[in-house]
């Protein structure tokens, strides 16, 4: 990679032992995406914060390195951790130490605590054209796909780097459509650039669907087939436009394409020709949800994964008419929307929902296989990470669930 003299500096440990691992992250990530060089970025969204994901391991790294007195230097924000802090009573207690720890250890970086994996639904996206590094998998597909921003699909030591040192590497993902790398240099920090992204040269495959997806689980389907498919980014045709999709189909393909493989972008283009050509028809979205839908019931319901946003709160509210839920129902989102909902989280719980902030579906310690057989949900996301963990899911469409688990 090319690196200024600044980087070379701090990789060769002029600048310390922080700078120089930091860096050392970014130039293996920038080597293995065959990047040429760094690139400046505004924000740094981190994923690495559940200790059922980090582990002992995760939680010393951490403490270690904000005691070296570890700092961030651009806006830095959190993914979701293990539990409600205000919901603590069942939980293992070394379990609830350590995720606190870790909570510690990114506030004393400087890291703003907002444990969500939606950061574009809580906070103002930047301006068209932006570069963050977004490590929380549905958030980098929403920045390239609808926002209009662009970022790496980041793992958790590469956005943690890249939070510490401003920079990260400039991959294909990160470069105007159509630019290569010269051009990308020249557009770097144009914060006005109004590239409109029509363009697709950097699309490797074509999913041509055969039938609209109807409702938010059949694009949570649809994006998991085409994370699977693509590259790290795919043109879709044949189905609704992100402008006609509402908020939750819009996070439900997300969140399925960000979980089932590398793919990081999607476009509706209806009349693009590049890229490999791929057909998605009711027998492959059958042989996704076959995958997924392990359980003919559930012994719980569960929504949010990724967390709900506010609209989506009052939307539930709105369609439960007034019926409660006749199952145990958990609620993900993040602090900042339970907060701004009260009267509509007030009503949920009034309707038997336990509303939880801080936390999500996945790998959540509220959700096993010792607490659970099997749960009912609509998240594609949520469902491989359930079964991944032992936990069978019943995947339904929203209406259904509300329809069959509520009085």
């Amino acid at each position: 990679m090319e690196l200024s003299r600044d980087e070379e500096a701090a990789l060769a440990g002029e600048h310390g032992e922080i700078m120089e691992m930091a860096y050392r992250i970014l130039v293996a990530t920038g080597e293995a995406a065959d990047a040429k060089r760094l690139v400046p970025v505004q924000w740094a969204h981190l994923s690495g914060v559940n200790y059922n994901t980090i582990g002992d391991a995760g939680e010393k790294f951490l403490r270690g390195i904000s005691s070296k007195g570890a700092k961030v230097k651009i806006k830095t924000t959190l993914n979701p951790m293990g539990f409600d802090v205000d919901y603590t009573h069942d939980l293992d207690d070394e379990f609830v130490s350590k995720q606190l720890s870790i909570g510690d250890s990114y506030r004393s970086m400087g890291v703003t605590p907002s444990y969500s994996c939606i950061p574009y639904e809580i906070y103002e996206m930047p301006k068209k054209g932006a570069q963050v590094a977004f490590a929380e998998s549905n958030a980098a597909v929403h920045a390239n796909s609808l926002d209009g921003v662009r970022t790496n699909k980041e793992s958790a030591f590469s956005a943690l780097a890249s939070a510490l040192t401003g920079k990260s590497p400039y991959s294909r993902l990160r470069m105007h459509d159509g630019d290569d790398d010269e051009k990308g240099k020249k557009n770097d920090d144009d914060d006005d650039d109004d590239d409109d992204d029509d363009d697709d040269d950097d699309i490797t495959i074509r999913v041509r669907t055969r039938s609209k997806p109807k409702n938010e689980l059949e694009y949570g389907l649809l994006g998991y087939f085409a994370g699977k498919v693509g590259d790290t980014s795919v043109n879709i045709s044949g189905t609704t436009a992100p402008s006609a999709m509402d908020r939750r189909e819009c996070k439900a393909i997300c969140g399925g394409m960000g979980t089932s493989g590398t793919c990081a972008k999607f476009r509706f283009v209806e009349d693009s020709t590049n890229g490999e050509q791929v057909d998605y028809g009711d027998e492959e979205m059958n042989q996704v949800r076959d995958e997924l839908d392990t359980a003919e019931n559930g012994d719980m319901v569960v929504l949010g994964s990724p967390q709900l946003g506010l609209q989506e709160i009052a939307d539930l509210r709105l369609r439960l008419k007034g019926r409660s839920f006749k199952k145990r129902c958990l609620v993900f989102c993040p602090r900042t929307v339970k907060e701004s909902a009260v009267e509509n989280v007030l009503a949920l719980e009034r309707a038997g929902c336990e509303v939880l902030a801080d936390c999500c579906t996945c790998l959540s310690p509220l959700i096993t296989a010792d607490r659970a057989d099997s749960v009912i949900t609509n998240s594609v996301k949520g469902a491989f990470y359930l079964n991944a963990g032992g936990v069978y899911t019943d995947l339904r469409p929203l209406s259904d669930i509300l329809e069959s688990e509520t009085c």
